[in-house]
């Protein structure tokens, strides 16, 4: 199946400024956040389908049943809920689809990368009432419920599976090699896991030559949070280059080269060479 295209420039620039300024809000709406995602990456989504997608996990907070207890209570609801009956889970062919990161095709397949289904149950959860988090473990995003001292974690990507500090230890040393360190285990910031779902999207596009403008997209959006890695910048300016739009994208590395020379010279230099480059394919 081929993945989803982005929509007309026009619809493009206007999910952006909504994107920004949900961003810059005092209390980002994650859901909002997702489904503008979902709208950069989709020209089929239209405002019909984003109200739809907000309106189906209102339905699946509704098959909850009411104020389960203490966190594993609810943790145990929203797997036989979720897990169970509505089938959301993932699965190793996932990776390889755009759709795994964006949350209404989650919605639609059941099927995803474990931070879009992390976010189902956390938007989900949270429409319930339950003390639900998203925890951002290094290569593998799950779901917290509860209180530090007596958190308890889940794994939608499996259904919803409870798991031990000793699964989340065996997670992390998949991933990194390293031990599990107790401040993986905080609640993520919903802008945090907006980048990175976006990251996501980026890995996926940069294994695709031919998908540059996922990779552009995606480049611009993070850009829009209010924090995100400087470096970002450079990245834009080498798609515009790879894209043929060599003008911007020379102006745009030498805006970089200015922020670098700051703390490195000789990086700045190397990529106001990478900008005469540029310009020279204007030629």
């Amino acid at each position: 199946m081929r993945a989803p295209y982005p929509p007309e420039p026009e619809r493009a620039a206007e999910v952006r400024r909504r994107f920004g300024d949900e961003a810059r809000s005092a209390r980002p709406d994650l859901a909002t956040l997702c489904l503008l995602v979902g709208a950069a990456a989709d020209g089929g989504l239209d405002e019909a389908g984003m109200d739809a997608a907000q309106i189906e996990l209102d339905r699946l907070a509704g098959e909850l049943p009411y104020a389960p207890g203490d966190p594993r209570a609810w943790a145990l609801a929203l797997a036989d809920v979720l897990g169970g009956r509505c089938g959301f889970h993932g699965s190793a062919a996932d990776y390889e689809r755009l759709e795994s990161s964006l949350l209404h095709e989650v919605l639609r397949r059941r099927r995803g990368l474990p931070i879009l289904l992390s976010v189902v149950w956390i938007e989900v959860a949270r429409r319930a009432g339950a003390p639900v988090y998203g925890v951002a473990l290094p290569g593998h995003f799950v779901v917290g419920f509860g209180p530090l001292e007596e958190q308890v974690l889940a794994d939608p990507f499996d259904g919803g599976r409870l798991l031990s500090a000793a699964d989340a230890g065996l997670l992390v040393a998949g991933a990194t090699g390293a031990a599990l360190h107790p401040s993986m285990l905080t609640p993520a910031d919903p802008l945090d896991v907006v980048l990175r779902v976006l990251n996501n999207i980026r890995a996926w596009a940069a294994a695709r030559p031919e998908r540059s403008d996922v990779a552009l997209w995606a480049v611009e959006l993070s850009l829009l949070l209010p924090s995100h890695p400087a470096r970002l910048r450079y990245e834009r300016a080498s798609l515009l280059v790879q894209r043929g739009d060599f003008l911007r994208g020379a102006e745009e590395l030498d805006a970089y080269a200015d922020v670098v020379a700051d703390v490195d010279e000789t990086a700045a230099e190397r990529v106001r060479g990478q900008a005469r480059a540029a310009r020279a394919l204007l030629n």
